[in-house]
């Protein structure tokens, strides 16, 4: 089930993704991350990995172009602004796009190199073998979510860690590594959401919110690396636009900032997560004596 619910995802958002269809490039690749994170549950060994290769080859090939559909998004939700500068944002919007073009056909080879038919075959094969062991003793179901919980929880750790090591000061990088450690904990409580049939949604949901959060912030870092390298390069604006250029870097790095602050209220609902993932009992509550 784990695994033909997350391929079947990745079969309908494929052929869109490979034309170019921007919704499409993105929910394909959740799709892949999403049955990454399902396979060491029915698939060990070299098969498995050979599987995890194949699979994270789309992931990475999908990744480029959707980061710059991202930045084509953000720059067009500045240039509605009032105070934008169409001068600035304009030659950034071209450079993206003449990118896209490129990384999109790049990407078109590799999902064709894939062969999805073929992969899935593979892929349903040992979802058939693993769903024919669980069925004789049920001890199997058991052991998948023991397995998945126990997953979660090394997840978890790797989100501490992360946590503490971006401490409180704006670091990008280390933000950067908060948002993977997030993503991959929510995909693996995801499962152990489905395995143990449990409704709850609330961690989950604050997991994604984070991931978000993280999200924007590294997606308009990437927009103030893009906007220095346009300016340095030998193709450099004129100096009106640069300074243009300038004031748009400016609103970004704010912009930046002040999600951070967002980011640092939400490291304490991140750690319980983590506490939960990892089995830490938590803290009882203290109650008032009458």
């Amino acid at each position: 089930m784990l695994i033909r619910q997350r391929l079947g995802a990745l079969s309908r958002a494929l052929p869109s993704a490979r034309a170019g269809d921007v919704s499409a490039i993105h929910q394909a690749r959740v799709a892949t991350r999403r049955l990454r994170e399902a396979l060491p549950l029915v698939a060990r060994g070299s098969a498995g990995r050979k599987l995890a290769r194949a699979v994270r080859r789309l992931t990475r090939a999908l990744g480029p172009v959707r980061e710059l559909d991202v930045a084509l998004l953000t720059l067009e939700e500045l240039a509605r602004a009032q105070d934008a500068r169409r001068s600035g944002i304009q030659p950034l919007q071209q450079a993206i796009r003449q990118e896209r073009a490129r990384l999109h056909r790049d990407m078109g080879r590799t999902i064709d190199r894939c062969r999805l038919d073929k992969l899935s075959e593979r892929l349903l094969a040992h979802a058939k073998k693993h769903d024919e062991l669980a069925v004789r003793p049920r001890s199997a179901d058991s052991k998948q979510l023991a397995a998945a919980r126990q997953r979660a929880a090394r997840r978890a750790e790797r989100l501490r860690a992360s946590i503490e090591n971006a401490a409180a000061i704006y670091l990008p990088d280390r933000l950067h590594e908060v948002r993977i450690a997030v993503k991959k904990l929510r995909y693996a409580m995801e499962i152990v959401r489905e395995l143990s049939g449990s409704r709850a949604t609330v961690r989950i949901m604050t997991l994604k919110r984070a991931q978000d959060l993280l999200g924007r912030i590294h997606d308009l870092e990437v927009l103030i690396a893009r906007t220095r390298a346009i300016q340095g390069s030998p193709n450099a604006p004129t100096l009106r636009v640069s300074a243009d250029m300038d004031l748009l870097v400016r609103h970004l790095e704010t912009e930046c900032r002040r999600l951070h602050g967002r980011y640092i209220a939400a490291r304490a609902p991140l750690l319980a997560i983590c506490d939960y993932a990892s089995g830490v009992p938590a803290p009882r509550r203290r109650t008032r004596a009458a």
